[in-house]
């Protein structure tokens, strides 16, 4: 049986990651505790998540329930936000190559380091994303004198992308760490 404890802490950060990006992907209006921006109205708080916002459809791509703010741009800015499920998924991938690599070889270490790496490039360019187009938003609902403030979601993705940065830089040197076989005590004699 080989060992391959150097696989390990890329395993977990990667594990990490999907789970905070899985809960990115159903925030608002799948689940009401994500957002990635909150605005306070006299009919109550509006919640903005992944694909959708309070009391909307789920689908991708939105316009939101401000006037000033529905552009075209603003509007396909929304349609990117399908790369959170989208890192969600190459984290969990990568997260599957190192459980391969704990249990099999290095080459399982080797490929979770390359699909956690591009996993950071996917999900450093949608917390990019969601800083842009939720901060343009949010000053926006502040210039019209409403309450508006970013949403945990935008922080679970940048803890995602910390976790998937740890995780890419652990199991590429993790890839080189001691891959050995376990002695086994199977048809040795004592005398």
């Amino acid at each position: 049986m080989k060992v391959a404890g150097a696989a390990l802490p890329g395993v977990f950060f990667c594990f990490a990651a999907m789970v905070l990006l899985i809960f990115v992907s159903v925030s608002e209006p799948t689940w009401d505790r994500v957002s990635f921006l909150n605005v306070r109205r006299d009919n109550g708080t509006v919640h903005y998540g992944c694909f959708g916002y309070t009391n909307h459809p789920v689908g991708i791509g939105y316009y939101f329930s401000n006037d000033r703010l529905n552009s075209g741009i603003l509007h396909n800015l929304t349609k990117t936000l399908i790369l959170h499920p989208i890192a969600a998924g190459l984290a969990g991938i990568a997260f599957f190559f190192g459980l391969c690599g704990l249990a099999f070889s290095r080459i399982g270490t080797i490929f979770m380091s390359l699909v956690a790496g591009l996993a950071v490039l996917v999900t450093l360019v949608a917390w990019v994303i969601d800083m842009v187009l939720f901060g343009i938003a949010r000053q926006r609902y502040r210039n019209e004198g409403l309450w508006a403030q970013y949403g945990n979601a935008n922080w679970l993705t940048l803890g995602a992308l910390v976790s998937l940065v740890l995780g890419f830089c652990t199991a590429a040197i993790g890839s080189f760490g001691r891959y050995r076989r376990k002695r086994s005590d199977v048809g040795r004699t004592t005398y």
